[in-house]
C-alpha cells in the first residue's frame, strides 16, 4: 500500500525505485511505494558553516587562528545526492582546506587589511569544486583573526610608533609654516620701522593688560616714535601733493 510523504516548499525529495533514480519530487505530496521506493529529503535553504579556529601559518611565518563563515546551498538536489556521499560534510571539509591554502599564501598585513580580496578568492575556488555536486557557495566572510599575545603587543607598539610619527610630522609642518610667517613679518618690519615700533608697543600693551601691569617707556623711544610718525605724515602729505599736480 502506497504511503504519502509531505515535502515542504524549501525541500525536494530525491526518489529511488529499486535503486534506480526516479527524480526530484516536490514540494507538496509525494507518493512512496513501501519496500520499493526510497526518498531522500534535500534542504534547499542556505547552510552556514561556522569555520572556527582554523590554524594558519602565513607566508611571513606568523601563526594565527582564523574564524570565518561559509554560506552555501543546494542548486541541484539530484547531484547533491548522487555525486557525493554527504554534500554538507564534503563542502565543509573542502572549505577548511581552501581557507588554509589561500590564507597560508598571504602575509599577515594583507590578511588584516585586504580580507575581502581573499574571501572572494576562497569563495571562487570552493564554488568551482562544488559545482559538479550541485552546490553553490554564495559567500565567504572572515570574522576574526586571532594572533598570539606577543604578536598583538608588537602590532600595538608599531601602531603607537606610527601615531607618534604622524604627530611629529604635523608639529614640524606647523613650525615650518610659522617660521615662514615670521620671516615674512621680519621682512615687512625691516622695510617699515614704524610698523615694528608700533608692534612692540602693542605687544607691551597686551602683556600689561593681561598681567595688570603698567608699561614704562623711555623718552628716547617716545622721541623715536614721534620722529617716525612725523616722517610718515610728511611722506603722506608729499604723496598727496604729487597726485594733485
Amino acid at each position: 500500500m502506497a504511503s504519502i510523504k509531505i515535502v515542504k516548499e524549501y525541500e525536494r525529495a530525491v526518489v529511488f525505485r529499486l535503486g534506480h533514480l526516479l527524480g526530484a519530487k516536490g514540494p507538496g505530496l509525494v507518493i512512496i511505494a513501501p519496500g520499493v521506493d526510497r526518498a531522500q529529503i534535500v534542504d534547499l535553504r542556505t547552510i552556514t558553516y561556522d569555520a572556527r579556529m582554523i590554524k594558519i601559518i602565513t607566508r611571513d611565518n606568523i601563526r594565527c587562528d582564523v574564524d570565518s563563515f561559509v554560506y552555501f546551498h543546494v542548486t541541484d538536489p539530484i547531484k547533491a545526492v548522487c555525486e557525493v556521499e554527504d554534500y554538507i560534510v564534503a563542502t565543509q571539509m573542502l572549505a577548511k582546506t581552501v581557507l588554509r591554502d589561500v590564507l597560508g599564501h598571504a602575509e599577515l598585513d594583507d590578511l588584516l587589511i585586504k580580507s575581502t580580496e581573499f574571501t572572494e578568492q576562497i569563495q571562487k575556488e570552493i564554488d568551482e569544486i562544488t559545482d559538479p555536486w550541485g552546490i553553490k557557495v554564495s559567500s565567504v566572510a572572515i570574522s576574526d583573526v586571532l594572533l598570539p599575545e606577543g604578536m598583538q603587543r608588537a602590532i600595538a607598539k608599531q601602531a603607537e610608533a606610527e601615531r607618534e610619527k604622524r604627530a611629529r610630522i604635523i608639529v614640524a609642518e606647523g613650525e615650518y609654516i610659522a617660521a615662514e610667517k615670521m620671516a615674512q613679518a621680519a621682512e615687512v618690519y625691516s622695510k617699515s620701522p614704524i610698523t615694528l615700533k608700533l608692534r612692540e608697543l602693542q605687544t607691551l600693551t597686551d602683556i600689561a593688560r593681561e598681567k595688570n601691569l603698567v608699561v614704562v617707556t623711555s623718552t628716547t623711544d617716545l622721541k623715536e616714535l614721534g620722529n617716525i610718525v612725523a616722517m610718515a605724515s610728511a611722506t603722506a602729505d608729499m604723496t598727496k601733493q604729487d597726485k594733485k599736480k
